[in-house]
């Protein structure tokens, strides 16, 4: 296993699409701003709940923060548990208690899983809540983990639980990475009396390690512009690929092509719409066309990974595969061979289809030995 991930490593970086493509720069003007911000208000805070994606639980911790959240009473959710693998989710978790770092795992619009975080932020504030009239907690994180989201159903159950004040708004939930601008804060209950700060997301000025950058850009906290989608996807096959993960829907292999009915071929869902708060739900027709997508994409990539003759841990032979499969991406998204911008389309739908969990649950980071850095 040792080995593998040297390898991995040394393929991944050394490809066209990672090393030509240089270091991730992303850092609008209101970032360098809300950095002081938040870390002037850490120094009051009285717990801060550290928000990561659980497909990305070490990538997706901001490196110039981490000094001063490990000094504060933490507690790092690791949210979208619903779109990461859980048996390697619940290494992680075991991970971080041998760290002796308080973990939980969540679903930010799970009430329920919400609830246990709360459970675990009022346990760790037991010994403060007797001495001090007002507690402060922050939640912090790079964009686009899920942040308002929690805060959202933190608020809704507070409301719930106890007396409020005066109505408070609620941050503005958005399916790009940088939406909250500023630091907003709500009161969620009194006697003693809680306020839960939001925070933009936040990113280092750049990300030197450029794997650590593709990563972030994969799970949405990096906007796809800055990077390019086909970079994007570019990494993500390399992954798929170097993982054997396509050879695990081998019973595909046998199953006929999907045969385009009446509506296939006029189809206008958008996966777009799969996304979070979105217009509508799809209905069944929608359902079905999205399952039978899912289907042809997952048995094409597994019969080029399964009928490929060299080897993924060269980068030449990586990257003619993933041209292959960039072709046959096309038929399997429905996108019409002689499209403008057929790559870009590919891009777009493939990555739509990994962020929503449409193609399995993920973790893209690898388990540390418990003396890494947090």
């Amino acid at each position: 296993m040792g080995v593998k991930k040297i390898i991995v490593k040394k393929a991944l970086g050394e490809m066209g699409f990672a090393k030509d493509g240089g270091i991730i720069n992303w850092f609008p003007g209101h970032m360098a701003a809300a950095t002081r911000a938040i870390k002037n208000r850490l120094k009051v805070s009285d717990l801060v709940i550290e928000v990561r994606d659980a497909r990305i639980p070490l990538s997706s911790a901001h490196p110039d923060l981490q000094p001063q959240l490990s000094a504060k009473r933490r507690v790092i959710a690791l949210n979208k548990k619903d779109l990461a693998n859980p048996n390697i989710l619940n290494k992680w978790v075991r991970y971080f208690d041998l760290c002796k770092q308080d973990c939980i795992a969540i679903n930010a619009h799970s009430r329920s899983s919400v609830k246990k975080l709360l459970d675990l932020v009022e346990l760790k504030l037991k010994e403060v809540i007797a001495r001090e009239p007002t507690l402060l907690v922050m939640v912090v994180g790079v964009p686009n983990v899920g942040k308002s989201a929690l805060i959202n159903s933190v608020h809704r159950i507070a409301l719930s639980r106890f007396p409020v004040q005066e109505k408070t708004k609620r941050a503005t939930v958005g399916p790009l990475p940088g939406v909250t601008q500023d630091i907003a804060g709500f009161k969620i209950a009194h006697r003693p009396s809680i306020y839960v700060l939001d925070t933009p997301g936040v990113l280092v000025p750049s990300i030197p390690d450029i794997e650590t950058g593709l990563k972030l850009a994969l799970a949405g906290s990096v906007k796809d512009s800055v990077v390019g989608e086909e970079r994007i996807t570019q990494y993500l096959l390399a992954i798929l690929n170097i993982r054997g993960t396509p050879l695990h829907w081998s019973h595909l292999s046998n199953r006929t092509e999907v045969s385009q009915n009446e509506s296939d071929g006029k189809h206008e869902y958008n996966l777009k719409d799969l996304r979070q708060k979105r217009r509508k739900p799809p209905d069944i027709s929608d359902v079905l066309y999205i399952e039978d997508l899912v289907t042809e994409v997952r048995r094409s990539l597994y019969e080029t990974l399964n009928e490929f003759k060299g080897n993924v841990e060269d980068e030449n032979d990586l990257e003619s595969l993933i041209e292959q499969q960039f072709e046959v991406l096309q038929k399997a998204l429905k996108i019409p061979h002689k499209a403008s911008e057929a790559r870009l389309m590919v891009s777009k739908k493939f990555l739509t289809l990994f962020r929503t969990g449409k193609l399995g649950p993920f973790i893209l980071d690898d388990v540390p030995d418990s003396n890494s850095s947090l």
